[in-house]
């Protein structure tokens, strides 16, 4: 027996609830970080990517008039930080297609458990992976130039917005998951989030946009989010640019928590 089945059957020991088991399936999918790097590194590796991209090949964007930072940077660092959470709630769904094509996931549900932790316990591992994207990323643009004079407040929503955005991103994979079976769906859930994230404000603020882009954008829940996360290194807090973001990231765990959940339901229907 594998030390992940050990792990996930001690859970009715302890009285099997769902905080339990959950906590459980969350640890196991940490502990696989480093023994299956390859489904982690990208997270880190990209949004770096996309800071040094970015800010170079856009500087001259912040001459534009209204643009609310002095350097790209500024702009560029919190919506990577953000992706690179997003891609990290992205790993979880991976590791349920993997075990549902290894059969381990079909183990899971003949344990006595209940079956709303095969979901809940992908998610918190999640909110867990969102966190070195945030900090590895976070420090490597400070230590690059960018400025943030929000400070630790300014660092407390990034890193709300990080996680939030880390348990939708994971809701959408885990769902996809459990609908496709397999790892044929890792297209669609990195599609998901890139059009999601690349068809809100990533690169530039509304005020200067045009067309149907603008208006994607506006009406676009990430534009919120990414808005909430920039507070500290545009300025200080406000609670008018906070409640958009946190509203969204509140409805958007919510709908896609069921959206993984009713997943489930494809295992008996």
């Amino acid at each position: 027996m594998s030390a992940a089945t050990e792990t996930v059957r001690a859970a009715p020991d302890e009285g099997g609830s769902l905080a339990a088991v959950t906590a459980k399936l969350a640890g196991r999918s940490l502990m696989l970080i480093p023994r299956v790097p390859s489904t982690f590194i990208p997270s880190l590796v990209f949004p770096i990517f996309l800071v040094v991209a970015f800010s170079g090949a856009f500087s001259a964007l912040v001459k534009l008039p209204g643009f609310p930072v002095p350097k790209m940077i500024d702009w560029v660092l919190p919506m990577a930080i953000v992706q690179g959470a997003a891609f990290a709630g992205i790993t979880t769904g991976l590791g349920v297609a993997r075990d549902l094509e290894g059969g381990f996931f079909d183990r899971l549900r003949l344990a006595p458990v209940r079956p709303t932790a095969l979901v809940t316990g992908p998610l918190l591992a999640a909110a867990g992976r969102s966190l070195p994207p945030y900090l590895i990323v976070l420090v490597v643009g400070l230590l690059s130039g960018a400025r943030m004079p929000g400070g630790i407040p300014g660092a407390l929503v990034l890193l709300v917005a990080s996680v939030g955005i880390a348990i939708v991103a994971g809701g959408w994979a885990v769902g996809l998951a459990l609908r496709i079976k397999s790892m044929q769906a890792a297209p669609l859930m990195q599609v998901g989030v890139f059009l999601l994230i690349f068809l809100s404000t990533a690169q530039v603020p509304l005020s200067v946009m045009t067309g149907w882009l603008h208006t994607v954008a506006r009406f676009n829940p990430m534009t919120y989010v990414l808005a909430l996360g920039r507070q500290g290194f545009i300025g200080g807090l406000t609670w008018h640019e906070s409640w958009p973001g946190l509203l969204a990231l509140g409805a958007g765990c919510v709908l896609f928590t069921l959206f993984a959940v009713r997943g489930l339901r494809s295992f008996t229907d």
